[in-house]
């Protein structure tokens, strides 16, 4: 893998995690209009619908999926995709956001252990301590802000905390899927088929939990909605997935977390909720962590063999 990839990798990493940043300050406006939990179906409903259309206009190929492809991605990566909006909605009510955001982040630790465990990736001194700065800066951002634990203990710290990690776990799983399967299917079909699958759970489990998604009550809405699709379901994943092809799971979960970070800024800008000292701190241990993973990232690729494995980086069929 070549410098300049390995470069645009984690550039596109830390654009994934900018633009997941901005789904908060979307979100706010429409949560007094529709719940929570329908948000969420309806922005990747919205993703799932502007996938197909531009398929069936520019790449037919889209929908050209072997078995193993609709199982892996569609059934695996769809659940990973409902539990992650499911579970994200426990920890919120429960832990508050703050704390679902400080659980939440845990995943980069669980990247770099399940990717040395499930893809033979290596887990440096290096990475892992990495992992666990940017974690502590997050935790501390979130914690640091005007409006942290404002929603918390709704449904106990206990199922909050359960919710979380089942988020963290999900978002990690769902990082060590795109790293199998985006050499061999392409991040648009496998954007493609995590979202049908996605939407398909959650129109059978939302029911079961009681909350069936409503339609979206105004313009305002679904203008919302719209933004929120064209931003975290579209161009994020795109982000994302293009930066797994090109840097390890573990670094890409990593520079990503840059989100909450990107959050409390607009947050502060557009609604003046100031951080605390703490909080500027968990700013600067980020935005540390991130840099330190640049350059260690953007070292000629002869000096990342020790971080390496042969089939990392196949472009192969499946």
């Amino acid at each position: 893998m070549s410098r300049g990839s390995r470069v645009v990798g984690y550039l596109c990493a830390i654009g994934a995690g900018a633009t997941w940043g901005t789904t908060g300050p979307l979100s706010t406006g429409l949560y007094d209009l529709m719940p929570a939990t329908s948000i969420g179906f309806w922005r990747i409903l919205i993703g799932m619908v502007a996938l197909g259309l531009w398929g069936l206009a520019f790449h037919r190929d889209l929908f050209r999926v072997d078995r193993r492809g609709w199982l892996l991605i569609g059934v695996g990566g769809g659940l990973l995709v409902a539990l992650f909006e499911v579970a994200y909605q426990f920890a919120i009510a429960g832990a508050g956001v703050a704390g679902a955001a400080a659980l939440l982040y845990t995943a980069p630790v669980l990247v770099a252990v399940l990717g040395r465990l499930i893809l033979g990736e290596a887990l440096t001194p290096l990475r892992l301590a990495l992992a666990v700065v940017v974690m502590v800066g997050v935790a501390l951002t979130v914690h640091g802000g005007s409006n942290a634990g404002a929603e918390a203990a709704r449904l106990g710290l206990t199922v909050g905390i359960v919710g979380g990690l089942l988020s963290a776990l999900s978002y990690a799983f769902t990082t060590l899927l795109a790293r199998f399967a985006v050499p061999r299917y392409g991040l648009a079909k496998v954007l493609f088929l995590e979202v049908v699958g996605g939407v398909v759970a959650l129109l059978i489990f939302l029911p079961l939990w009681g909350r069936t998604p409503v339609v979206p009550p105004s313009a305002a809405a679904w203008r919302g909605l719209l933004g929120l699709a064209a931003g975290s379901v579209l161009g994020a994943n795109f982000l994302f997935f293009s930066a797994v092809q090109r840097i390890e799971a573990a670094p890409t979960a990593v520079a990503a977390t840059v989100e909450p970070v990107v959050g409390a800024l607009l947050a502060l800008t557009l609604f003046g909720q100031r951080l605390t000292g703490l909080g500027w701190l968990g700013l600067l241990l980020v935005a540390g962590g991130v840099a330190a993973g640049y350059l260690n990232e953007a070292r000629p690729a002869e000096a990342q063999n020790a971080n390496s494995t042969p089939n990392r980086t196949s472009r192969g069929g499946p």
